[in-house]
């Protein structure tokens, strides 16, 4: 089984702990990790614009990246929210063992 990073930035504390919490009782993500306090400078409607966001960080596996994607636009509220997913080459199999646990079964 192939595994994933799923990178996501948000608006909010409250929006990021809402989709995180929204992608593991779905089991699209086995965990999700909060980082508050980054700051993002970027090009919107041709301004340049800064502001402040929280990134999200899901671990999932490359059969639930589609349905996960999905899911995060549905709940995002930005019109193109950044979902990016880094492939994990190598790591603690039993790490991996248990993500795959959490993303099939119901009660672990």
């Amino acid at each position: 089984m192939s595994f994933y990073f799923v990178y996501i930035t948000t608006s909010s504390i409250e929006e990021a702990r809402s989709i995180a919490r929204t992608l593991v009782e779905e089991h699209l993500a086995a965990c999700a990790n909060i980082v508050p306090g980054m700051e993002s400078v970027y090009r919107w409607k041709g301004q340049i614009e800064s502001d402040r966001e929280i990134i999200l960080i899901a671990k999932t596996s490359r059969e639930r990246l589609t349905d996960l994607e999905y899911r995060v636009k549905q709940l995002h509220s930005y019109d193109v929210p950044c979902i990016v997913a880094l492939p994990l080459e190598h790591g603690n199999q039993d790490y991996f063992d248990w993500l795959g646990k959490q993303l099939h079964n119901s009660d672990n």
